[in-house]
C-alpha cells in the first residue's frame, strides 16, 4: 500500500513537471531538469537541498530573451541618443553618434568596445534612478526589434519563462546574473521574468547621493561578465547556486563556481543558439554570445547543453497565437 501510494506521489509530480515545461520536447534536457529539482526537493533523497539554499543564477541576453544582431540594451542606447540628439549638436560629427544618428550600424560597431562604452554613458548618466526607469519602461513599452516587428520584450524564451516559474514553485529563488545594466534591467524583470530587482545582478554605472536621490554618473562602476560574475554572486548573494543558466562562455566562470559547490548536488544548463528560422543559429564564431570553450566543456562534463530546434516546442510567447 505504501509502496503504491508513492509510486502514485511520483507519477503525479512527473505529471505536474510536464505539465509546467510544456513548451520543453520530451528530451533528455528536460528530463535532466525535472530528475534534478525532483531529486533534491526530496526530503528523503541523500542529494536534498533545504529550500534557503535553493539558489538558481540565470545569465539574460541569449538565455532568458533573445541577443541578436545586436545586444537590447544597445539598440536602447542608440535609440536615446536619437531622442537626445537636439541636446548635442557636437554628435552629428562625433563618432560613434554620427554613425547612430545616420542608422549606420556598420559604423556604431567599427568604434569597437571604446566606442560602443561611449554610448553607454553618454546615454545612461546624469539622471536619478528614478527618471532613468520610467526612460525604460518606455522604451521596454514600445521599442520593436527590426527582425521580427515585435517589442523586444516580446522576445523572451517561453521554455525559459516556464523553467524560471517551474523552479520558484519548487522552492528555488531565481536570480539574474547578467553582463547587462543592472539599472536598464530592474525597470522590467519583475514584470516578464516575475524577478524583484533585488535579485538582479548585472554591470553598473557608478553613482552618488544627491538631493536625498540617487544620480548615475558617467562611470563604470562594474562589468559583470566572465570572472567577474562569481564575485559579484559572492557580494551580492553570499552562497554558491546549485543551479546556474546561460548561453556563452562569459557565463562558464559563473557555471564552474556553481558546479564546484561540494555540499550540494548542482545542475548546469548551457542554452544552444540552433534555430536559424525560428531564432539564430550561433556559438563558437559569433561576435555575441560566443559559446566555445564552454561548449567543450558541457560536452566533457555532462552538462545540460539545451538544443533549441530540437528540444523546444516554440521559442517566443506569441509563437501560441500561430
Amino acid at each position: 500500500m505504501i509502496r503504491l501510494l508513492l509510486l502514485t506521489l511520483l507519477l503525479l509530480a512527473t505529471s505536474q513537471a510536464s505539465e509546467a515545461l510544456v513548451s520543453w520536447n520530451d528530451t533528455v534536457s528536460k528530463q535532466n531538469i525535472i530528475e534534478y529539482v525532483q531529486t533534491v526537493t526530496n526530503p528523503k533523497d541523500k542529494n536534498f537541498i533545504p529550500e534557503v539554499d535553493r539558489i538558481a543564477v540565470f545569465d539574460n541576453d541569449g538565455t532568458l530573451w533573445s541577443e541578436q544582431p545586436l545586444y537590447f540594451q544597445l539598440y536602447f542606447a542608440m535609440d536615446r541618443v536619437k531622442s537626445l540628439a537636439s541636446e548635442h549638436p557636437e554628435w552629428k560629427t562625433e563618432e560613434p553618434f554620427k554613425s547612430v544618428l545616420a542608422n549606420n550600424i556598420e559604423g556604431v560597431m567599427k568604434s569597437g568596445e571604446k566606442g560602443l562604452l561611449k554610448l553607454v554613458l553618454e546615454t545612461h548618466s546624469g539622471m536619478s534612478d528614478e527618471a532613468f526607469s520610467l526612460v525604460v519602461k518606455e522604451w521596454i513599452n514600445s521599442a520593436k526589434h527590426p527582425r521580427f516587428n515585435r517589442l523586444y520584450k516580446e522576445l523572451v524564451y517561453q521554455p525559459m519563462l516556464e523553467l524560471l516559474v517551474y523552479m520558484r514553485a519548487n522552492g528555488f529563488k531565481t536570480f539574474i546574473v547578467s553582463g547587462g545594466g543592472i539599472d536598464f534591467m530592474r525597470p522590467f524583470a519583475s514584470q516578464m521574468y516575475g524577478i524583484p530587482s533585488h535579485q538582479i545582478i548585472g554591470s553598473s554605472l557608478a553613482v552618488k547621493y544627491e538631493n536625498r536621490s540617487i544620480y548615475t554618473e558617467a562611470k563604470i562602476r562594474a562589468i559583470d561578465d566572465k570572472h567577474t560574475k562569481p564575485i559579484h554572486i559572492h557580494y551580492h548573494i553570499g552562497k554558491r547556486p546549485v543551479a546556474a543558466f546561460g548561453n556563452s562562455d562569459g557565463d562558464f566562470a559563473m557555471m564552474q563556481y556553481t558546479e564546484a559547490n561540494q555540499k550540494y548536488k548542482t545542475l548546469q544548463l548551457y542554452v544552444h543558439h540552433t534555430d536559424e528560422n525560428r531564432e539564430w543559429m550561433y556559438d563558437r564564431k559569433s561576435h555575441i554570445g560566443k559559446l566555445d570553450k564552454g561548449l567543450d566543456y558541457a560536452k566533457k562534463h555532462n552538462w545540460t547543453v539545451v538544443d533549441m530546434k530540437k528540444e523546444w516546442k516554440i521559442i517566443y510567447p506569441f509563437e501560441k497565437e500561430r
